[in-house]
């Protein structure tokens, strides 16, 4: 009743009836009179936009030109160019500048306004939207203008930095095709997508070769192309190999130990010990990876320290230990490596062997070996055939494990060593073509030359042109489940083939 007498009491001078509203009550305190009402002369378009502005500040209310300026006035948004990672490098600034080209599309485009006639605002802002969306669709030309131009530029550099070889995707029956680029200003779209030319697997890829000394042409087959098996990790294999080929030159035996520090073993001593744990191996059906850290281990043990031969077998024990605790899922037990030398070593022994020769690793026992990179080399080797041999597999672990028994192959790296197996299993197979292609090379980073001195010296263990009497490598690989490859023999290497 209260509320209703208010109003009549407002409203009650012949008047027409006004809304009462917590702004006009407080105008109404202040002044101590009439709240001011709406002018009969407001025409229905400006009651209209007054109505859409529901937001605006209750002291706009009572300003005429208000409306006006407010439909002339729109917030400013940097447009964005791409939300994806291709140009993710020049994102922020192709935002910059798209907000910059609107802001000064849209200064020139706003039109002058009267504020002594309020009938032109609907029509205003009927023509400040059609100015805004040819703005828009101006800016946006221009932005896609503008990536295609990036695009060019960085294809560019690209072409600049491998002008010597062709590009990434350029090779169509073994022609090499150069991409040319369009204008973008004849309306015409570039050749490439930017997912070819900003391809990041493709670009470190690059780089990896570059870093690595070998070529990046397209000749050779891209065994990493599979990605069905996540075990075979193939967006990180050319990563990881490059890992293992600097820390097989930094974890790497003395060459010349025996020489220069071992006064009480001899090269013949080495080589009985390892003959004898491959014989352990396969007594416990241990893994190659095992049998490949033991030599290693004991390598890099005796390479800094000096041991007597009374010692050399519980050394080799206990480095094959080590090595089936770090590669194996169920390793053997103390007592039976005791048990293995006959009890010639008491369980005491050996655990004091092995902290001694885990202290000197500095407990670090991860380290590329033959093997590590005789897989990869092997499954190069194999996308040469439409069917892979088990041939060539078994042949190549033989030849490398001849190597171990070697004192003389610790000059050559492991990289070394696993290629020259491929290469030598190639030629043993099929002396039809040659052994070493440019897949191999590829993922090798060696050229058949840099083979040739491993070559030679690995063919002569194969045929035993010394007469090495230990034979448990070669009794080992003629069995039947090995395809008998030990009994395979290899003519003469011919000067062409390097």
């Amino acid at each position: 009743m209260t509320k209703m007498k208010e109003n009549e009491v407002i409203s009650g001078h012949g008047e027409p009836t006004a809304r009462l509203t917590r702004a006009r009550a407080a105008a109404c305190r202040s002044t101590a009179g009439k709240p001011p009402l709406k002018p009969s002369s407001m025409n229905q378009d400006q009651k209209l936009v007054l109505r859409g502005n529901s937001k605006r500040a209750a002291s706009d209310e009572n300003n005429h030109t208000a409306p006006v300026a407010a439909s002339l006035q729109h917030k400013k948004r940097a447009v964005l160019k791409d939300v994806t990672n291709v140009f993710c490098e020049n994102s922020y600034k192709n935002c910059v500048n798209a907000a910059k080209m609107q802001t000064r599309i849209s200064k020139k485009a706003k039109p002058a306004t009267s504020k002594k006639n309020p009938k032109v605002t609907p029509v205003v802002s009927v023509e400040t939207k059609q100015v805004q969306g040819d703005a828009k669709k101006t800016t946006a030309e221009e932005i896609w203008k503008m990536g295609i131009l990036e695009e060019i530029s960085v294809s560019a550099e690209l072409e600049e930095n491998i002008s010597a070889q062709p590009l990434m995707g350029s090779v169509k029956n073994g022609k090499n095709v150069t991409c040319e680029l369009e204008n973008p200003l004849l309306g015409k779209h570039n050749s490439r997508k930017p997912s070819e030319v900003m391809n990041p697997s493709k670009k470190a890829e690059e780089k990896l070769c570059v870093d690595l000394g070998c070529s990046h042409d397209l000749d050779f087959t891209d065994i990493d192309s599979d990605q069905k098996n996540p075990q075979m990790c193939s967006l990180y294999a050319p990563a990881i190999y490059a890992n293992l080929r600097v820390a097989e030159l930094i974890r790497r035996p003395c060459p010349d130990f025996m020489e220069r520090l071992q006064r009480d073993i001899t090269q013949s001593m080495r080589g009985i010990l390892v003959d004898w744990l491959v014989e352990v191996s396969e007594e416990y059906k241990l893994v190659p990876d095992t049998l490949y850290l033991t030599v290693y281990i004991i390598d890099r043990f005796l390479s800094q320290n000096y041991i007597e031969r009374q010692k050399l077998q519980l050394l080799g024990i206990t480095c094959m230990l080590i090595a089936s605790k770090y590669e194996e899922i169920c390793a053997p037990r103390v007592e039976e490596f005791c048990f293995i030398t006959d009890n010639t070593y008491t369980r005491g022994e050996v655990l004091k062997m092995e902290s001694q020769v885990l202290n000197y690793m500095g407990f670090q026992l991860s380290a590329p070996t033959i093997k590590s990179f005789l897989r990869r080399y092997l499954r190069a080797a194999q996308a040469s055939y439409k069917v892979p041999t088990l041939i060539l597999e078994f042949l190549a672990n033989y030849l490398a494990e001849l190597t171990l028994v070697e004192y003389g192959f610790l000059k050559f790296l492991p990289s070394v060593i696993a290629a020259s197996a491929v290469f030598l299993a190639r030629w043993t197979i099929d002396q039809s073509g040659t052994p070493w292609n440019l897949t191999l090379e590829h993922y090798t980073t060696y050229k058949a030359l840099d083979l040739k001195a491993t070559v030679i010296e690995m063919q002569d263990l194969q045929m035993n042109s010394k007469g090495c009497p230990l034979h448990a490598i070669r009794e080992k690989y003629r069995q039947h489940k090995f395809k008998c490859v030990a009994s395979l023999t290899s003519p003469k290497l011919l000067e062409t083939l390097f």
